[in-house]
């Protein structure tokens, strides 16, 4: 079956840096979208940004611009997000999600979804 297993979370300071990852498995992903989204407790889940495996553009939320940044290793089926410059509100449990068609920041469009990691930045 298809897993999405995201790891890399964790605490670090405000201003420090992470690196997210996402493993894929369990079938062939190369039409596929992935994405980023964020969840803060008591808050909607937030896209971040998404690439697709096939290459092209990538897409980031507002909130992160700058400061993110999504790729792919198509040899590993793995997504990454770098996050640099983190700020408090990036606080949040991070999942990556696939998703075939539709819009790359709606998390309704997504197929499937991994169970999240939690990145805590202290400030």
């Amino acid at each position: 079956q298809v897993q999405l297993v995201e790891s890399g979370g964790g605490l670090v300071q405000a201003g420090g840096s992470l690196r997210l990852s996402c493993a894929a498995s369990g079938r062939t992903f190369s039409s596929y979208a992935m994405g980023w989204f964020r969840q803060a407790p008591g808050k909607e889940r937030e896209f971040v940004a998404a690439i697709r495996w096939s290459g092209g553009p990538t897409y980031y939320g507002d909130s992160v611009k700058g400061r993110f940044t999504i790729s792919r290793d198509s040899a590993k089926n793995t997504v990454y997000l770098q996050m640099s410059s983190l700020k408090s509100e990036d606080t949040a449990v991070y999942y990556c999600a696939a998703r075939q068609r539709g819009s790359y920041y709606s998390p309704s469009e997504y197929d499937y979804w991994g169970q999240g990691t939690q990145v805590t930045v202290s400030s």
